[in-house]
């Protein structure tokens, strides 16, 4: 075993608990081994079960092949960085994704966003914050069980699917289709998405679009907001080049049209 395995193998073991089946679990991929440790630590006290990683390249295989409930990615790591792996991830998967790095720029805040991250805290960072953005992010992503009505939003139609023009959105199932081509959402960005369809024609402003995609006691600045439409553009463009049902009113806000 190399010194880098045995390294990654000796932290799994000390950070790992005697998890149970009904655990969330959050992946942790860093490269500093005090920082996991120490969100181990708190995350566990939460009741979460923690898997860790010290590098992406570690990371990458295992997050495909047994998937957690949410990941937390540093940037800055040696052999694949978090913007890699978050590359390669969502080439699969629409895992539920934080970012947690020392960077503080607005373009890595804003390419970490374009990739598919749910959300970006900067380092130094308040434990407190962070694990109300992941416990917020997983409430989202929950899936409804079988027999139970939705936690949040009233059904539209039997199903609870929402029709708008060529946009058919399955709030418990959490899929999307334009045209009937799946086009692939993370949570923040269905959750944005959602309150746009819900009211096509009107005008959501950017206070209303972050009310909708985070609880109340999380800050979110506009231009995270603005970088999720972007992106939600992006992907809706890739299955339709001439998509513009997401229409800015500058000034104003977003709004969705239908027709």
């Amino acid at each position: 075993m190399s010194e880098a395995a045995s390294e990654q193998h000796r932290i799994d073991r000390e950070a790992a608990p005697a998890g149970s089946e009904a655990q969330r679990v959050i992946a942790l991929v860093d490269d500093d081994r005090n920082i996991l440790t120490t969100l181990s630590i708190a995350l566990q006290a939460e009741g979460y079960a923690t898997r860790v990683y010290s590098d992406g390249e570690a990371a990458l295989g295992a997050l495909l092949s047994n998937p957690p409930d949410l990941a937390v990615f540093d940037i800055k790591m040696p052999r694949m960085d978090g913007m890699e792996l978050l590359g390669k991830l969502r080439e699969h998967s629409p895992l539920p994704v934080i970012f947690l790095t020392s960077k503080d720029e607005e373009e890595d805040e804003a390419a970490g966003l374009a990739m598919g991250a749910d959300d970006y805290i900067a380092k130094p960072f308040s434990q407190r914050l962070l694990l109300a953005r992941i416990g917020a992010i997983l409430r989202r992503a929950a899936p409804l069980v079988p027999g139970e009505e939705p936690r949040e939003r009233p059904t539209e139609a039997e199903g609870g699917v929402i029709t708008r023009g060529r946009l058919a959105m399955d709030p418990a199932r959490h899929q999307v289709t334009w045209d009937g081509r799946d086009v692939s959402l993370t949570v923040t960005e269905f959750l944005i998405l959602e309150e746009l369809a819900r009211r096509p024609g009107v005008i959501k402003s950017r206070n209303q679009l972050m009310d909708a995609a985070y609880p109340d006691d999380i800050f979110v600045d506009d231009r995270t907001v603005d970088s999720h439409i972007k992106r939600l553009r992006r992907k809706f463009r890739a299955a339709d080049p001439q998509f513009s049902a997401i229409e800015t009113l500058y000034g104003a806000g977003y709004s969705f049209a239908d027709g």
